[in-house]
């Protein structure tokens, strides 16, 4: 078998390819008799058809049957003698068979890019401690006081910083209506009766409570807001809204005493002492799960800034669409209408690209890693994972993986698990320096 292949561009390269006619001779001899074994003729008992008559009846199908197996050969050759990584083999195209009987065929490949991987041991990471300060403590316990609290009127004060007030208020843009303007609902922007708001500086919309401090009772106030501009309805960006504001009521948070009794309340039957116990072990816990989160970033920054290489066109526009359908669902969900994001396109499918591209180098340089050090996921291993999988989805594990089997998706998800044991072996591998818990985290590496 002759093979040779032209590296192109773009991680692509030409298969090409010259079949011997004795290997195919013998490929197409093997796949007529078992038609002849097989084929139900009539006129001729199972099995006795002369071979002619099969090769006439079911030309087209031993055609097809043959390419594809000299195919096949052909790619395992392929692999074994040009040293290839092979991502997807293409489809097989120009299918000649010359005088001598010989066939020939080409393929476009596309292939793993070329790898030169930076130094992945000794990545120098900052990260805080996955301590829980007392600090944080009291201020998670303040938190839970706040979400028990119960709410008495205010008697013989106007509204102060803190208060919750209970409004009727309706909004404008330009004298008119906000939803006339926009030209369909925009909930809770347009007025409400009966509205329950803390009076803070970012309660609402930005600077719209604190306008309230020092109102009475029954008392109207005009309130002018500018709308953030990253705010989900786009019309409204960057306005300036007014609100005709009435306070019905004042209320003042009445908060539980830190005790026995309130950690009873929360738990059941735990004490205080037992209670604080609790939060700082599920704080500590969350606290490093960010931190790990902040570690994997910091990997995926590294590499991506220390190497560079050509990416599969075919794999980073797949990955950038999957990215695009991940923004337009997520922008759907904050209330943007199909309008807007269609507005918006351009810049979403800028974004998808940037992260679509990160997300290919990240998994490229990370399964290099794993081939360099010799990383594998077993099959049990593999047959472990799903089955914790279906048992947190309630489903039995053999169906659960002979579905995954039947869509296609084990080979993604051994790949997921084998670049997730690549980020464990750099991030063991890694030095973490320590940062102060109120200083923002570095990428440098």
């Amino acid at each position: 078998m002759n093979i040779s292949v032209e590296k192109q561009p773009n991680c692509t390269a030409t298969l090409r390819v010259e079949i011997p006619s004795e290997t195919v001779q013998t490929e197409r001899s093997s796949i007529v008799s078992t038609y002849a074994s097989q084929a139900r003729i009539q006129g001729f008992r199972p099995g006795k058809a002369p071979k002619k008559v099969i090769e006439k009846r079911f030309a087209e199908q031993i055609t097809g049957e043959l390419e594809d197996r000299l195919a096949r050969k052909a790619f395992d050759e392929a692999l074994q003698s040009q040293d290839l990584k092979v991502l997807n083999f293409g489809r097989p195209s120009a299918f000649t068979t010359g005088e001598n009987g010989a066939v020939s065929f080409e393929s476009v490949l596309t292939l793993a890019p070329e790898i030169a991987l930076p130094d992945y041991k000794g990545v120098t990471i900052n990260a805080p401690s996955s301590e829980v300060t007392d600090e944080e403590l009291d201020q998670q316990l303040q938190t839970l006081r706040e979400r028990s609290a119960d709410y008495s009127d205010v008697e013989g004060r106007n509204a102060a910083s803190g208060d919750i007030l209970v409004i009727d208020y309706t909004g404008k843009l330009d004298d008119q209506a906000i939803e006339e303007v926009v030209g369909r609902p925009v909930g809770y922007i347009s007025g409400r009766e009966g509205f329950w708001i803390k009076l803070d500086e970012e309660s609402f919309l930005p600077g719209f409570a604190i306008q309230l401090e020092g109102a009475a009772k029954d008392e109207s106030r005009t309130v002018k807001v500018t709308v953030p501009e990253d705010f989900p309805v786009a019309e409204l960006r960057e306005k300036e809204l007014t609100y005709e504001v009435t306070v019905k009521e004042i209320k003042e948070a009445v908060l539980p005493e830190l005790d026995d009794e309130f950690a009873a309340k929360l738990t059941g039957d735990k004490t205080l002492e037992e209670l604080k116990d609790i939060l700082r072990e599920r704080m500590g816990a969350e606290k490093q799960r960010q931190i790990d989160d902040m570690k994997v970033n910091q990997i995926v920054e590294h590499f991506n800034t220390a190497v560079d290489f050509e990416l599969p066109d075919a794999l980073l526009r797949q990955e950038t669409q999957s990215q695009a359908d991940s923004l337009v669902q997520q922008s759907a969900q904050s209330g943007l209408s199909q309008d807007e994001i269609l507005a918006q396109r351009d810049e979403i499918f800028a974004s998808a690209g940037v992260q679509a591209r990160t997300n290919l180098k990240t998994n490229f340089i990370l399964q290099e890693i794993a081939r360099a050090e010799n990383l594998s996921v077993s099959d049990q291993e593999l047959v472990g994972h799903l089955a914790q999988v279906a048992a947190s989805r309630k489903e039995n594990p053999k169906k659960f993986i002979k579905q995954l089997q039947r869509e296609g998706r084990i080979a993604g998800i051994r790949n997921s698990m084998l670049v997730g044991k690549a980020i464990d072996f750099v991030l063991e591998h890694a030095s973490v320096e320590e940062i102060p818990a109120d200083q923002p985290e570095t990428s440098e590496a």
